[in-house]
């Protein structure tokens, strides 16, 4: 027993968590854990008989599952298609992706990657140091809010309105700051759904430029346009001879959460250092899965479904745009756009976000709160409403019915 004073001995380490304990010194720098909640809230599926207002991929009556199926099986066929492919993926689906990208883009900077959210964690690993501030849109994807916090970045919320980022506050974080980067969503924003307008586009290139930072361009849904859309803007890679730009796009939400198939775009040095990166994580994406994104893009099916889409999305946003109007006009909603699959309505002053989704579920539709979109204190509270995940515009309309109930829960 000890003696009085003393305290006991600590208890011995076990030999084997000596060496992975002295790693501790770098808590500060990285941290050891990684939040997912605000990915989870919208991967989770709600119980049965829950309306599905949280989800972020198409509703299987929206994916093109005989398509898959078929480019499937027939590129299980494919000569060579059980084999190793080239590490920055095959180059007929290389080449397809700098077609969609437009511009000067070559296959030749072009990487296929195992969807998006796999391309962001590998751009932002490549392009800032542990420890370093990246610039961010305010709000934006939760998602890349944790890639950026779990590789031990800072993000730096830069303000976002109906126009995308603003360009004046984009080079003052830049001054303040000196970060290597900054992550935009420039089509159809998440979650405001803002497009970066025309005269920004180029002054948001010139001041990366002149700060000697990177802009990573996260093209997300660009194929899931709403028939009323117009001509889209093309992508910021496209107007960048410079290689600022390094651009994520991914063929995911366009056909199921499970065809994990994306992009990742770049000139110069930086493109081996992104190559690298992959490389040494996942080797390669799968050839099978590739070979069948060649046959799926190929196929007539694919403008088909793309059209078909464009024109349920579009139903589905004036359903819930209606339902909103009809059961709660007291949820403000500045913008609705024409591109993407959720709105972005800001709650009444003095609304918690966090207690309307408890209330929600409880009533029987699953919302996504707005607070994990900022990566600092929200100006106002939000929640974002998916309309893609559902079966249909009744369910939509029976789903607001149900949010109207657990916002008369929520004021009592």
């Amino acid at each position: 027993m000890p003696g009085p004073g003393r305290h006991p001995p600590p208890p011995e380490t076990p030999p084997g968590q000596e060496v992975a304990l002295s790693a501790d010194g770098a808590a500060d720098l990285v941290p050891r854990s990684v939040d997912a909640s605000g990915v989870l809230v919208s991967l989770a599926a709600p119980p049965p008989g829950v309306v599905e207002f949280n989800g972020g991929y198409l509703h299987p009556s929206l994916q093109p599952e005989r398509a898959m199926a078929a480019a499937l099986s027939r590129a299980g066929r494919r000569p060579g298609a059980w084999g190793r492919p080239p590490m920055e993926g095959l180059p007929e689906l290389r080449e397809w992706f700098a077609r969609s990208i437009g511009g000067s883009v070559t296959a030749a900077e072009v990487l296929v990657t195992a969807g998006g959210q796999s391309a962001l964690t590998t751009a932002l690993r490549a392009l800032a140091p542990p420890g370093a501030p990246v610039l961010v849109e305010s709000p934006t994807y939760p998602g890349m809010l944790a890639i950026a916090r779990a590789a031990g970045l800072r993000p730096v919320p830069v303000p976002v309105d109906a126009e995308g980022v603003r360009p004046e506050l984009l080079a003052d974080a830049f001054r303040a700051t000196g970060a290597p980067a900054f992550v935009c969503q420039p089509l159809f924003q998440n979650p405001t759904g803002a497009v970066l307008a025309p005269e920004r586009r180029a002054e948001v290139l010139r001041i990366a430029r002149r700060a000697g930072a990177f802009v990573i361009e996260d093209d997300f849904v660009r194929r899931l346009v709403h028939e009323d859309a117009g001509p889209l803007p093309r992508p910021l890679a496209a107007a960048d001879p410079d290689g600022v730009v390094v651009h994520v796009s991914s063929l995911t939400k366009a056909t199921s959460p499970s065809f994990r198939v994306g992009a990742l775009a770049a000139r110069g040095p930086v493109l081996e250092r992104l190559r690298a990166i992959q490389v040494v994580d996942t080797f390669f994406v799968p050839r099978p899965l590739q070979e069948a994104a060649l046959e799926l893009v190929g196929s007539p099916a694919w403008p088909r479904h793309l059209r078909a889409v464009s024109t349920e999305l579009k139903a589905r946003r004036d359903a819930m745009t209606a339902a909103l109007a009809l059961h709660l006009p007291d949820l403000a909603l500045p913008h609705v756009p024409s591109g993407g699959y959720h709105l972005w309505p800001r709650l009444p002053e003095g609304t918690d976000d966090t207690a309307l989704v408890a209330a929600a579920l409880r009533a029987g539709v699953a919302i996504t709160p707005g607070r994990p979109y900022f990566s600092a204190e929200p100006p106002a509270a939000h929640i974002r409403l998916s309309f893609a995940a559902v079966a249909g515009t009744g369910e939509i309309t029976e789903g607001v019915r149900r949010l109207r109930t657990a916002r008369d829960e929520v004021r009592r």
